[in-house]
């Protein structure tokens, strides 16, 4: 366990912690420079926003080391138990810090990059562009019916579909309950699919942590400090919780 501490204190499993919570903080300026949606709040300026996305970004993130001082973290992203622990402790992180979920994230990057797009092509070609960067799959193959589905549309109208066009819109959106209803995609069952897709974010965060930890175990290896040490310790061994 030696070998393990003074790699681990040496290596990214130092700002581990960090990398795990890395996106959890972007707080949005324009949250304070506009002012709460719906609020009669002035907005903030200047020394003063700045002060208020500190102390908020400060709070949350001492509110997240201290769950992930008490909660273990097992890295072995090819354990369904510890994948499982991991998305549970990362709910955990969210709603005590009053972080968004996995699907209000999603929501709130498509709301952002879509909010001046005027016609419906770019803005399906945003919403792939924004699946595609944050490694989301479309296994169920949604995406190309969507497309074929705005294809058929214009081709009715014989023109582009603009988003405030609302008849034809209404028909897009007619063809896109279709498309739903023939892959079993339910709007009572969406909690149970991103529930799924929690799992598949912690998996891959898991990957990509042991990935880091191996790394840094075997540079570290060939350092003549540690030549003499044992062999090279199981990650599944290393507690989070011991370099926080």
């Amino acid at each position: 366990m030696a070998l393990a501490s003074r790699l681990a204190s040496k290596s990214k499993l130092l700002y581990g912690s960090q990398i795990l919570l890395q996106r959890e903080f972007a707080v949005p300026v324009r949250h304070f420079a506009k002012g709460s949606e719906g609020s009669d709040l002035p907005a903030l300026k200047g020394d003063e926003m700045l002060k208020k996305i500190y102390l908020e970004v400060k709070n949350k993130f001492e509110t997240s080391i201290g769950i992930l001082r008490k909660e273990k973290i097992t890295i072995a992203p090819e354990d369904p138990a510890a994948v499982s622990q991991y998305a549970k402790v990362m709910k955990t992180i969210r709603e005590k810090a009053n972080l968004l979920s996995v699907a209000q994230d999603v929501k709130a990057d498509i709301d952002i990059e879509t909010q001046d797009i005027p016609d419906a092509r770019t803005y399906l070609l945003t919403l792939k562009e924004i699946r595609t960067k944050r490694g989301l799959t479309d296994d169920l193959g949604a995406e190309a019916l969507m497309f074929d589905a705005l294809e058929k549309i214009e081709k009715d109208l014989k023109k582009p579909l603009l988003r405030n066009d609302k008849k034809g819109m209404d028909l897009l959106l007619a063809e896109f309950d279709k498309i739903n209803n023939k892959l079993g995609i339910r709007k009572e069952e969406l909690p149970k699919h991103e529930e799924q897709l929690e799992l598949k974010i912690a998996k891959a965060q898991l990957e990509e942590l042991k990935k880091d930890a191996v790394e840094a175990m075997e540079t570290q290896k060939k350092r003549e400090e540690f030549k003499d040490e044992p062999a090279a310790v199981d990650v599944k061994t290393l507690d989070i919780r011991n370099f926080l």
